[in-house]
């Protein structure tokens, strides 16, 4: 039942979105707005608007993930419990959507594999292994611990 050139995992969004409004789950409703919206705010950037693929939307859907973890450990340094507890109420509902996380002894593997794929042997070459460790995590592990790993590797070798 999606409509034509829609990702399903965006239509997955909408139908939950209808659901939590039937629901009246206030947050959950507010979350998927905000998650749609910046969706709709990717698709419209750039110089041509464009439909997200499944991918596509993974990435903003973990963009937002961790701009809320972001805010949740800001707002506990700030000493605002109740701001950082609405934050990773949010966090919540946006990792369902996403593939689960990687354990940092399988990230450290998929890093050793792109480092042989690659050949690197130093420092300069970490842009290229990032590129390459990027493709095979696939969303399942936030940036900065891909990179922080790399550097660790290539210091290694």
């Amino acid at each position: 039942m999606t409509e034509p050139g829609t990702s399903q995992l965006k239509s997955t969004l909408r139908a939950d979105l209808h659901t939590s409004m039937r629901e009246r789950d206030q947050v959950r409703s507010a979350t998927l707005r905000m998650a749609l919206t910046a969706v709709t705010n990717e698709e419209v950037s750039g110089t041509t608007a464009r439909e997200l693929s499944d991918d596509e939307v993974l990435k903003v859907l973990a963009k937002e993930a961790k701009k809320r973890r972001e805010a949740a450990t800001a707002y506990l340094e700030a000493k605002r419990p109740e701001l950082a507890a609405k934050e990773e109420a949010e966090l919540v509902f946006l990792e369902a959507y996403l593939p689960a996380q990687l354990t940092d002894t399988e990230l450290r593997a998929l890093v050793a594999q792109a480092l042989s794929e690659t050949g690197a042997t130093g420092m300069p070459q970490m842009g290229l292994v990032m590129k390459a460790a990027n493709a095979l995590v696939a969303g399942r592990a936030e940036g900065g611990r891909v990179a922080a790993i790399v550097k660790s590797a290539l210091r290694g070798s």
